[in-house]
């Protein structure tokens, strides 16, 4: 039997964070997390991302949750050299933290978790930036490509999978000026915006898609240069 499955959830979850922790002390001792600074209101130019929320299970939980997401992000200016981190703006995605169940891929199957949906957050956060050409620290795709065209509301490659402990999205400022990213919910759309009082150029964004057989191959480019490799599973059955 693997032992690692006898040691329950939290403790796995503990030890993560406690991991994480330890090997951003070079960050934290620097100062470069980015902080809430809700007083700061940056505008002059924008890279804007538009998607649709699509209609499914736990519709009016998923936007919730990307509201009560949406607005510690909004809080947010990423002066230069800062990082951008997901999980330590938005914080454990619990019911006693305000979120609610929504879907989610855990172990490549589509499950209900609470906190569900906010990968659509973190993914419009990572297409913006892509635009922006930002630094991408650390970023993650799904296991699983779970959409068919007619349900796709963003590129395949274009996506960023965060799950608390685990897998964060994480951008640096490259830029001399500070940013922010602000999100809003429109209906049945969300849009990113990255405001900054100088402008940043707004570069075009490709991703190639390779059929593997069993896997698929996302190449993510940058105007021409190559930036980012993304393999899927396909999903057996919808």
């Amino acid at each position: 039997m693997n032992a690692k499955r006898l040691i329950p959830t939290v403790v796995k979850l503990k030890f993560k964070i406690l991991k994480r922790y330890i090997t951003d002390l070079e960050f934290i001792s620097k100062n470069r997390f980015a902080k809430k600074r809700p007083l700061e209101n940056i505008s002059g130019f924008s890279i804007t991302t538009e998607q649709e929320i699509k209609k499914g299970a736990f519709l009016e939980n998923k936007i919730h949750n990307l509201q009560v997401a949406s607005k510690a992000i909004n809080e947010i200016c990423v002066l230069p050299n800062e990082l951008f981190s997901f999980w330590k703006i938005v914080g454990n995605p619990s019911e006693r933290n305000g979120f609610k169940k929504g879907r989610n891929i855990v172990n490549q199957k589509i499950s209900e978790e609470v906190g569900g949906g906010l990968c659509q957050l973190s993914g419009i956060i990572y297409h913006t930036a892509l635009k922006a050409n930002l630094k991408i620290l650390e970023r993650h795709n799904h296991s699983v490509d779970i959409y068919s065209e007619e349900e796709r509301f963003t590129p395949l490659g274009a996506d960023a999978t965060v799950v608390y402990g685990y897998k964060d999205l994480r951008i640096v400022n490259n830029n001399p000026f500070p940013i922010q990213f602000k999100i809003e919910i429109k209906g049945s759309h969300i849009v990113c915006a990255l405001n900054s009082p100088q402008e940043i150029e707004e570069h075009k964004i490709t991703f190639n898609i390779v059929d593997k057989g069993k896997k698929i191959e996302v190449i993510t480019f940058i105007d021409t240069k190559k930036v980012a490799i993304s393999f899927y599973n396909k999903l057996r059955s919808r």
